[in-house]
């Protein structure tokens, strides 16, 4: 079983039986689905026709980018072990709480691409860190906002030094 949440405002279930058959919310969804491309396919259904493309996907994090009829949805889906960590209390275990970055390696800062008070999210540039002659960008691990620098351009720093706070 699946819990559907779209666009964070409609929430669904979904599961497949044993015999194959699809139920949304407890009633067997009886589909005609063809697939057109390998991202677009091409769903009637109650006799209403709908082209759906599936513009993102990401397995990992269980969340998609689904249009349909030219209208996006966002869809972010648990399984039965995400609603059982969420009933026991541990849903928030999977997101990062990241307070601080420390160095990787001793290096010497070149550039700091953020500023005090910056909202980033995850994946962007923080600094350069050059360490044996190779420039290393650091990236955020998670969307955080700046509290405090304690690197500038040219600093030294040693492996686990604390450089910036969250």
């Amino acid at each position: 079983m699946y819990k559907l949440s779209i666009n964070d405002l409609y929430s669904i279930e979904a599961e497949r039986t044993a015999a194959g058959d699809l139920l949304v919310d407890g009633v067997k969804c009886q589909a005609d689905i063809k697939q057109l491309k390998p991202s677009i396919y091409h769903v009637i259904e109650n006799n209403r026709s709908y082209n759906v493309e599936i513009v993102n996907f990401n397995s990992n994090e269980k969340t998609a980018e689904i249009k349909v009829n030219n209208h996006t949805y966002n869809v972010t889906a648990k399984d039965q072990f995400d609603i059982l960590l969420d009933k026991l209390g541990f849903s928030n275990l999977n997101s990062a709480r990241i307070s601080e970055i420390k160095a990787p390696m001793p290096g010497l800062v070149l550039k700091v691409f953020v500023n005090k008070g910056d909202s980033v999210k995850k994946g962007d540039n923080l600094f350069v860190l050059e360490a044996m002659k190779m420039e290393n960008i650091i990236k955020s691990p998670a969307d955080v906002t700046v509290e405090k620098i304690l690197i500038k351009p040219g600093d030294k720093i040693e492996k686990g030094q604390i450089l910036m706070l969250f």
